[in-house]
């Protein structure tokens, strides 16, 4: 059987299996649960001023950090998918590369919503969001249960936030976005108490979770930060900025680990020792180890020693 056939076929692992029924559950709510109707303030932020002639100047502009972390990420990225790490690591390339153009995704589609705050506009920059959130979980699955999960939920989180933001346009709906924002942050939660599998990008969930808290929290607080602050600045203005951060320990993890060049004795042996005193217990002396690999790499060595 090849591999692409065990891929499909190959019985799923206890954990895995645990998250489709989570999936299973949380699809069951978003189609059956209560109704949960739109904020009739939800555009209604807390900084209203125009600077520049750009009415909502401070929430628009700080969408600015997710292109600089979207970009940030794609030059790393490219970087890494070169090494023998990114060589080896198709799914979480690609994952990655999702999560960063989402992010880039998010800065056009936000800024837009806030500079004319619509339903049409906040559909756009939820999408936006879709594409980030679907990228984030994937590499989160890959690195914690493997390829097969990810890629279900690289297909699945697409297809599902299709549906709850249609259900949201159509009927006014808000559950299922809610659900799926909110159940997939719990995936996360979830996914982040299980250990990294070998050779699997070492994403440190919990990072990206304290970012996407904190962010949350300043999105709550929008008029009370804005009152605290002395109208200098607004919560949703800093819920920008916190979840633009919460890409950091993505880009982080992209992280090309160089084996030593050859011939790189001396630097390779200075970095083992404190403050880089080449001790003989680090070190070998040269006059054992290379000096007889001098010896051996010289013509008719061999003959020598006979």
């Amino acid at each position: 059987m090849s591999s692409f056939s065990r891929f499909f076929t190959q019985r799923p692992s206890a954990s895995e299996g645990a998250l489709y029924a989570t999936l299973a559950v949380l699809a069951m709510v978003a189609c059956w649960g209560p109704y949960v109707a739109a904020n009739p303030h939800q555009h209604a932020f807390a900084d209203q001023r125009t600077v520049w002639g750009m009415a909502h100047a401070m929430d628009v502009l700080t969408n600015v950090p997710f292109a600089l972390m979207g970009l940030w990420g794609l030059r790393r990225l490219v970087a890494w998918a070169r090494s023998e790490q990114g060589a080896a690591a198709m799914t979480a390339t690609v994952m990655a590369a999702v999560f960063f153009s989402g992010l880039l995704l998010t800065a056009g589609a936000s800024s837009l919503y806030h500079w004319m705050p619509h339903d049409i506009t906040l559909l756009w920059d939820r999408l936006g969001m879709l594409v980030a959130f679907t990228g984030l979980l994937g590499l989160a699955a890959d690195g914690r249960l493997g390829a097969r999960p990810a890629w279900v939920l690289a297909v699945v989180l697409p297809v599902a936030g299709w549906l709850s933001l249609r259900a949201w346009g159509l009927t006014g709906q808000r559950l299922p976005w809610g659900v799926l924002q909110g159940g997939g942050m719990l995936l996360v939660v979830a996914l982040a108490m299980a250990p990294v599998r070998p050779g699997r990008l070492p994403v440190s969930l919990a990072a990206v979770i304290g970012w996407y808290a904190l962010a949350k929290l300043f999105e709550l607080g929008d008029h009370a930060v804005f009152g605290w602050t002395g109208g200098w600045v607004s919560g949703h203005s800093l819920k920008h900025v916190a979840a633009a951060l919460a890409a950091w320990p993505v880009i982080a993890a992209l992280n090309v680990r160089r084996a030593p060049a050859s011939g790189a004795y001396w630097p390779m042996c200075a970095r083992r020792t404190p403050w880089q005193r080449r001790s003989a217990a680090a070190c070998p002396a040269r006059g054992t180890i290379a000096a007889s690999a001098d010896r051996s790499a010289q013509p008719g060595s061999a003959a020598r020693s006979i």
